[in-house]
């Protein structure tokens, strides 16, 4: 249902959310933490800069960190920020709701469905549900990664990350 950028900017931003301090990261740190391309993460950095959702500093100590708090950044935001706004696939019709066809009327509680759903989830809230394994029942790794047993977030001068995403420790 999300595509690969959307996936990878969720990544990146629960990786920076659990840094404490407003620690700068580079893209290209991010994508070594993560395991993703740093060109490909650069691209998803400036959508995500662009959309406010972080805010980027230029020069030596220059890097990327949120522009709000993690409490305030919905996946609606993040998806809309990588794939645009999410639309409907409607019938192309201008009639009114009454006289709908049973697919446009599905189509549109899904679409409803879809933003309600993503615009009420957050960054923090997802680092506040936290799983204790890597591997799902049917063998297949998460997503997100593991959520690592500590409760708190990590400060800027920790190497172990909270989250153990791509596999990675």
């Amino acid at each position: 249902m999300l595509g690969k950028t959307s996936i990878s900017a969720i990544r990146a931003l629960l990786l920076l959310a659990q840094r404490r301090g407003g620690e700068r990261w580079t893209p290209r740190r991010i994508a070594e933490e993560l395991g993703e391309s740093p060109t490909y993460m650069a691209k998803i950095v400036r959508q995500l800069v662009k959309s406010a959702i972080l805010e980027a500093e230029k020069g030596a100590k220059g890097g990327v960190r949120f522009a709000r708090r993690a409490e305030e950044v919905t996946l609606l935001a993040v998806v809309e920020s990588c794939r645009g706004t999410i639309v409907g696939d409607f019938c192309r019709s201008e009639r009114t709701e009454e006289a709908w066809c049973g697919f446009h009327l599905a189509a549109a509680e899904l679409h409803a469905a879809v933003r309600g759903v993503l615009a009420c989830w957050t960054v923090a809230r997802l680092l506040e549900r936290r799983g204790g394994s890597c591997d799902q029942e049917d063998g297949a790794p998460c997503l997100m990664g593991c959520v690592a047993a500590q409760s708190e977030a990590l400060g800027p001068g920790d190497k172990k990350p909270l989250l153990q995403l791509g596999g990675r420790a």
